[in-house]
Formats: structure tokens, C-alpha cells, sequence
């Protein structure tokens, strides 16, 4: 026990022994700067300063730029810009989306690919009779023959009605001699009317050029697209003067007319209406004489 209070008296006595730095003028020997220290505080010194040191060294990574540089933080700025290109790119699948239906319901007007929407008016008034007590109707073969053929043509006079109800007023692209007539039976979506070569075609009315190519079957074919959800079909032109994304004035030259195409038989212009997808005879609108 002796021995080791002997000990612990020569280590506090180690630790507190003083001792004194001296900064001297090396070539006079002056005395310029001069400190006591001992081995108590020369530890409790260090200890603090390394302390202090980590404490900065840890809010200088935590709270400043500089910890970008750090392996391991990822960059605020970095952040930032993947979460914009997250947003575009979100948008981006939404817009090419909308663009492939767009395009198919274009690609639709170009090969007359027009699908018959049927309306069962006896399952509505089935629907009907749990609110509502009525009695059946009976109804025979000819009634429904009589029924069907008037929602095929309801079908497609729907939309005249709704641009005479518009007040929608179209430009004739040419006058002409109509040697094909609207027919919905044959799928003959338009009129054609025969007229000189190099004949200008006109745009029926304001709109957008959505489409301004070269076809095999039809040619140099131009689509404008009109305010209400309408578009107009120009077919076996000669020559295109606008381009796609052009905007066109009613009556402003659009072509030439002319017998381009594998299905063109003279010259002439293959002219079409189409209201919400939907074709619509021109003639109901336009007198081409």
C-alpha cells in the first residue's frame, strides 16, 4: 500500500512539475517570449484543441458546401436537378402517351379505319328499371332492323348537326365536278371532285398543318386541324406548299391538285371531313360547283 501511494506521489509530482518555455533571439540571446507549463496542461491542452478540432471538423461537413467533397454526401445541387429530370420525365411519358393516340386516331383518318360504335338502347332501359317501374315494350323483327338502320345513320349525322348547330362556316378547297360522292356504305369517307392539274387547293379554314407527307396509295396528302375538333383531308395533290406545323388561313393555298397516288385514277381532289374521329359528308357544308 506503502509502495503504491510512493508511486501515485511521483506520478502527480511528474504531471505538476513546472517547467518553462523560452523563446530566445538566436543571435542575442534575448529573451522574448517565455511560458510555465507542465505535463497537466500540456494534456489538457491537447485534449481540448483535439476536441475543438473534431466539434469543427464535424460542422464544417454537416453545415457547408464542402461536405460534397466528402465520399459518401451527395450534392444538394445534384439532388435538385434529378428530381427536375424525375418531373420532365414523368411529364414526358404523360406527352408521348397522348401523342401515340393522337397519331393513331390521325393514322385512322388517313386508311378510313372507322370502327361502328353500337348503342344497346333495350340494356339502358333495363339498367332503368331498378329506378324507375317501367313496362317492357314489345318489340318485333322489323321495329329492330327499323332501329338499327336509324342508329347508323344517327351515327354520323350526329356530328353534321353539331357543326350546323356552330354556325361553322368552310371554305371550298376547289370547285369542281363531283365524281365520287360521300358514302358511308361503301366506306367512301369523302368527296372527289375532278379539276385541272396544278389546280390551287385551298384550306377550308383556319387551322394547323398536322400533316403534310408523301403516301403511296394517296399521294402528297395534307390533314389541317380546325377549331371544334375538326380536320379536313386534302389526297393526291401534286405539290405541298405548306409544312407541318404551319398555320393556314381559311382560303390560303395549301397545294396543288393532282393524280398522285397508286388509287387515283385523273386528276382530282380527295377531299374529307372528320368531326371528333368521325367522318361527315362535305357537301352538307360546302358547295363545290
Amino acid at each position: 500500500m506503502a509502495k503504491k501511494d510512493k508511486k501515485d506521489k511521483k506520478l502527480a509530482k511528474k504531471l505538476l512539475h513546472k517547467y518553462r518555455l523560452v523563446i530566445l533571439n538566436e543571435d542575442t540571446f534575448e529573451e522574448r517570449f517565455a511560458i510555465k507549463l507542465t505535463r497537466l496542461n500540456v494534456f489538457v491542452l491537447t485534449s481540448v484543441s483535439a476536441i475543438l478540432l473534431v466539434f469543427l471538423t464535424i460542422l464544417l461537413i454537416a453545415f457547408t458546401p464542402l461536405r460534397e467533397y466528402i465520399p459518401g454526401y451527395s450534392s444538394a445541387r445534384l439532388k435538385k436537378r434529378a428530381s427536375t429530370l424525375n418531373y420532365k420525365t414523368d411529364s414526358l411519358v404523360k406527352e408521348l402517351e397522348i401523342n401515340k393516340k393522337y397519331y393513331a386516331s390521325i393514322k385512322k383518318v388517313l386508311t378510313g379505319d372507322v370502327k361502328t360504335v353500337e348503342f344497346n338502347r333495350d340494356s339502358v332501359i333495363e339498367a332503368a328499371k331498378n329506378d324507375v317501374d317501367i313496362k317492357p315494350v314489345s318489340t318485333n323483327r322489323e321495329d329492330s332492323l327499323l332501329r338499327e338502320k336509324i342508329e347508323k345513320e344517327d351515327k354520323y349525322n350526329v356530328f353534321d348537326t353539331a357543326l350546323k348547330a356552330s354556325n361553322y362556316v368552310l371554305f371550298p378547297p376547289v370547285n369542281g365536278t363531283l365524281s365520287a360522292p360521300y358514302n358511308i356504305e361503301e366506306k367512301h369517307y369523302a368527296v372527289d371532285i375532278v379539276v385541272a392539274a396544278n389546280t390551287p387547293v385551298k384550306a377550308t379554314a383556319d387551322g394547323t398543318v398536322i400533316f403534310a407527307e408523301w403516301t403511296v396509295e394517296t399521294g402528297y396528302v395534307v390533314i389541317l386541324e380546325h377549331n371544334q375538333e375538326l380536320i379536313s383531308v386534302y389526297k393526291h395533290n401534286s405539290t405541298i406548299t405548306k409544312e407541318q406545323g404551319d398555320l393556314v388561313k381559311a382560303g390560303e393555298v395549301i397545294a396543288m391538285s393532282g393524280n398522285t397516288g397508286e388509287l387515283s385514277t385523273g386528276p382530282h381532289l380527295h377531299f374529307e371531313l372528320w368531326s371528333k374521329g368521325y367522318p361527315v359528308n362535305p357537301t352538307n357544308f360546302i358547295d363545290f360547283r
